[in-house]
């Protein structure tokens, strides 16, 4: 399965050095992709398990020869790379890669979904994906990614961090 596109890649982090982890995810990512586009950082409260630090978020746009499964073994890799280690279910994370949307594609398999299960539910990637590029629709509910933004409670849009 060979599918060049524009993949959004999503980007979080809460240990550590969060925004070095973003850039230093970033610049792995470069390495797979013929180009890349990245939003700003975004700091949000944690979903799921509430008492942790806050999230540092970002999204990327590459362009890619990977094919999906190929892509996250890579970005698993980067994890790795990068200190990743998965303690529980929405643990704190030095960094975490998630493959958000590619194009209309929809894959549905053990240990990917594309486009990402709860993409639609959470502001901390809607905004960057949004910064990136305002047009974007849902492919599994054919709903631009602005109008399920615009539903969500002020309190889960996150805000662009000022450096």
């Amino acid at each position: 399965m060979r599918l060049n596109g524009e993949v959004y890649i999503g980007l979080g982090s809460n240990l550590g050095d969060s925004v070095e982890n973003l850039q230093s995810a970033i610049s792995s990512i470069a390495q797979l992709s013929d180009f890349l586009v990245s939003s700003s950082v975004y700091v949000s409260s944690a979903a799921g398990f509430t008492t942790q630090p806050k999230f540092f978020n970002a999204a990327c746009r590459i362009g890619t020869t990977l094919n999906p499964f190929e892509l996250l073994h890579a970005l698993l890799g980067i994890e790795n790379q990068l200190g990743r280690s998965r303690t529980f279910v929405n643990s704190p994370r030095r960094i975490d890669l998630d493959i958000l949307l590619w194009g209309d594609l929809r894959i549905e398999a053990p240990h990917l979904k594309i486009p990402h299960p709860r993409l639609h539910e959470r502001g901390f990637a809607l905004a960057p994906l949004l910064e990136i590029d305002p047009s974007l629709v849902h492919p599994s509910y054919a709903v631009a990614l602005k109008d399920f933004y615009e539903q969500l409670p002020e309190a889960e849009k996150p805000f662009i961090l000022e450096v």
